[in-house]
């Protein structure tokens, strides 16, 4: 039987949030109604080209043909006064599975806003509109200090640490989530209906703080266009490699996965090394480490780990450590060592594990007494364990010297980047209910090459 209301509804125009298209059967009786959706949902942000340019990105099930933000300075929430328009419009993005699913991602950019500003803002169209947000815009400058939440290896099933995350977050707590890879577990998944739960998931976090990210290998699937699609990252490099500076810190976000799937191109190994040696020459130039003195990179997979699970990490030869096998091109060890990166972020892993100075599997600490004071080599994190559907990694029984602490248990990772000199480090355990199970701080009193140290 034909739905009157809806059919009412439809006539009037008073249904926004939907509309029905009626199809005979084959028998030309009885209707179908096929509903088509235009609520924004899986609300996330992101920085853009600059930290005062925050980008706001949802999905709608269907056309909505316009793409708006409505935003002001935070009151009391009633107030939007100021609107963006996209200029594009949303952009359809069809899974690659079999029923071929259809969305339409939607971004707008809120452009040169005011620093250390709270914000209230809504997305969506004359069609629907999404809830109101609010977000904390940071400051423009390097003398103040940023605090992360940094994790890998979230799914939707058993995504240990997200309540905590949600919570924290909404307390304001950060100024940035970075998220080392592997998104959902998949989100290709159901034709995508998995990575769209996934989002859903993470909108309590990411519709707040931007959400910056890297790919990991469980975005493989029809050439990483779930990743690419769904995410705005700034740098125009399709998500996949990219940097921004916060406080004092230069954070840069690159893909290991280009290493390992090959099937789609070397050239986007070339593409992305050339661009690392660019972008680290410029930020240690001496005008720009002086402003921004820690350098940071995040990637998915580790050149160096402690787990007896075969994973490429626990190789001597690992292939983003030394580069492509038998020709040792394009490996990023030595260009990171070269320039002087101070923390470099891992995942993949599902654990945590850190490591003393290292390069070359040769420890540098600063000094017996105070290993991570002046370190003459990066200093490598692994926090792979926000939960998923996978489980636990286990570790080797016999550890190697260089890892200097290590855990099983379900967690995440804070930093807080106290000013040029300090930066401080804990992992937080869910499975003992956020206890702080490793802390530790990374002191430098200069910053630089560490060749000839």
């Amino acid at each position: 039987m034909v739905n009157l209301t809806l059919l009412l509804c439809l006539v009037l125009g008073l249904c926004f949030s939907c509309r029905a298209e009626i199809k005979p059967d084959s028998n030309n009786n009885a209707l179908d109604l096929d509903i088509v959706h235009y609520q924004p949902e899986q609300v996330h942000l992101a920085f853009g080209e600059s930290v005062l340019d925050i980008v706001v990105t949802w999905n709608t099930r269907d056309n909505t043909n316009e793409s708006i933000c409505e935003y002001s300075e935070y009151s009391d929430g009633s107030k939007l006064d100021q609107v963006v328009k996209s200029a594009q419009g949303p952009v359809r993005f069809v899974d690659g599975g079999a029923k071929k699913a259809a969305q339409f991602i939607h971004r707008v950019t809120l452009p040169q806003l005011k620093p250390d500003t709270k914000y209230s803002y809504h997305c969506g169209s004359n069609w629907g509109w999404s809830a109101i947000y609010w977000f904390h815009t940071p400051l423009n400058h390097s003398n103040w200090s940023p605090s992360f939440a940094i994790y890998g290896d979230m799914g939707v099933e058993n995504a240990a640490s997200l309540p905590a995350l949600q919570r924290e977050t909404q307390l304001g707590k950060y100024d940035a989530i970075l998220h080392v890879g592997d998104f959902a577990y998949d989100m290709c998944h159901e034709d995508g209906a998995v990575g769209d739960e996934f989002m859903r998931q993470v909108e309590t976090i990411a519709a707040y703080v931007p959400y910056m990210v890297c790919p990991g290998n469980h975005e493989e699937k029809y050439n990483f266009s779930h990743y690419i699609n769904r995410f705005s990252m700034p740098g125009g490099n399709e998500n996949l490699f990219y940097s921004f500076n916060l406080g004092p810190v230069h954070i840069i976000s690159f893909s290991t996965e280009v290493y390992y799937f090959t099937q789609f191109g070397l050239k986007q190994i070339v593409m992305q090394y050339e661009w690392l040696e660019r972008d680290l020459m410029e930020a240690t130039k001496p005008e720009n480490r002086a402003k921004q003195p820690w350098i940071i990179t995040f990637g998915h997979r580790p050149m160096y780990c402690s787990n007896d699970n075969g994973d490429d990490c626990a190789n001597h030869e690992t292939i983003v450590r030394k580069g492509l096998p038998g020709l040792n091109f394009f490996g990023l060890e030595p260009l990171f060592y070269e320039y002087g990166v101070d923390v470099e972020l891992w995942a993949h892993e599902h654990c945590y594990e850190r490591m003393w100075p290292l390069y070359n599997y040769t420890i540098y600490n600063g000094s017996l007494a105070e290993p991570y004071v002046n370190p003459r080599a990066p200093v490598h994190i692994i926090t792979g364990a926000a939960g998923n559907k996978e489980g636990r990694e286990p570790f080797f029984k016999r550890m190697p010297p260089w890892s200097a602490f290590h855990s099983q248990d379900f967690g995440y990772l804070r930093l807080k980047a106290h000013n040029a000199s300090h930066l401080y480090f804990e992992q937080v355990s869910d499975d003992k209910k956020g206890a702080v199970i490793d802390h530790f701080w990374v002191i430098k009193h200069s910053h630089g090459t560490y060749s000839g140290v």
